[in-house]
């Protein structure tokens, strides 16, 4: 049973479920899933999880994640991207000073409207499914926060930007809502994730790579469970807490606040834990007591 994590560097045009199941084959690994879905017309960091390792993916989503992306001004499409069909065209000229007068508008928190080309659903039906009959429905605006929003390459008409946001944001909507700021219009070229949380596609592995990596030495690029959430704050148990807390029951004595990596009185990754500011550690998410011994008795 693998345990872990893998830092994969999708291709462009493979959906992120085709890169997952590629590299699960790769691992023989019967349990497996992801911490945030990459178009295919997108490249980069995809943070796939194997075994208990999946039980962490909540929290992972929650990270913000980084892009490059690549804006076309002067073009807006039917989906928001470079797979629509051209809706409309401009000509207007645009200059550098501008682009860093709108940049600095959308950074920080702003209301930003779901396009209708996503996977959010209406009454269990996919707006992109509803958007390729031709249908558009009302979406709520959502907050999300733009931490860094930098000017990478200007030349016309390509617009290169480095972006840190929030779960939840889209890329392509943020593309179309800068160009009408420039009293243009515009799509999303290209885009390429660079990061996720704490981790760097720099760190990562494309899929040719691994498969030409001999399987004894595949496991090199894995992330062990204590390697995932090295980010988080650690909650140390004795036997009694231990066994206490895989019974579901809160813990008193824990200075920390927030989401804890907790570990068991061996050393090992025993799972979540939510910290209350009060004292009170509750678990979230627990893994597998066998997957614990089994991770003990192999550093014997």
């Amino acid at each position: 049973m693998i345990d872990g994590a893998l830092l994969l560097d999708k291709p462009l045009g493979v959906t992120s479920n085709r890169a997952l199941q590629e590299a699960r084959k790769l691992y023989r690994a019967k349990k497996a899933g992801h911490a945030g879905t990459l178009d295919p017309l997108a490249s980069g960091l995809l943070l796939v999880l194997f075994g208990e390792a999946t039980k962490f993916a909540g929290p992972l989503l929650d990270d913000d994640k980084e892009y490059l992306a690549t804006l076309k001004l002067g073009e807006r499409t039917s989906t928001g991207d470079a797979e629509g069909e051209v809706l409309e065209r401009s000509s207007q000229a645009v200059s550098e000073a501008a682009i860093e007068a709108v940049l600095e508008r959308f950074r920080g928190e702003l209301q930003q409207v779901p396009p209708m080309h996503s996977a959010l659903k209406r009454d269990g039906v996919p707006l992109y499914a509803l958007a390729r009959k031709g249908q558009t429905v009302e979406r709520a605006a959502r907050r999300v926060r733009i931490s860094a929003l930098e000017k990478l390459a200007f030349e016309p008409p390509r617009l290169e930007l480095r972006v840190r946001c929030s779960k939840g944001t889209y890329i392509r909507t943020l593309a179309e809502d800068i160009g009408a700021a420039l009293g243009t219009c515009a799509h999303l070229a290209a885009l390429r994730r660079t990061g996720s949380g704490r981790f760097s596609v720099r760190d990562a592995v494309g899929l040719e790579a691994l498969a030409a990596t001999p399987e004894g030495e595949r496991a090199r690029h894995l992330l062990a469970l204590p390697d995932l959430l090295a980010g988080l704050p650690r909650a140390e148990l004795d036997a009694e807490q231990e066994a206490r807390f895989r019974n579901g029951q809160a813990l008193k004595g824990f200075s920390s606040d927030g989401l804890c990596a907790v570990y068991g009185a061996r050393g090992a990754v025993i799972g979540l834990g939510q910290a209350d500011g009060a004292g009170a550690l509750r678990p979230l998410r627990l893994v597998a007591a066998s997957q614990t011994a089994d991770k003990h008795r192999q550093t014997l």
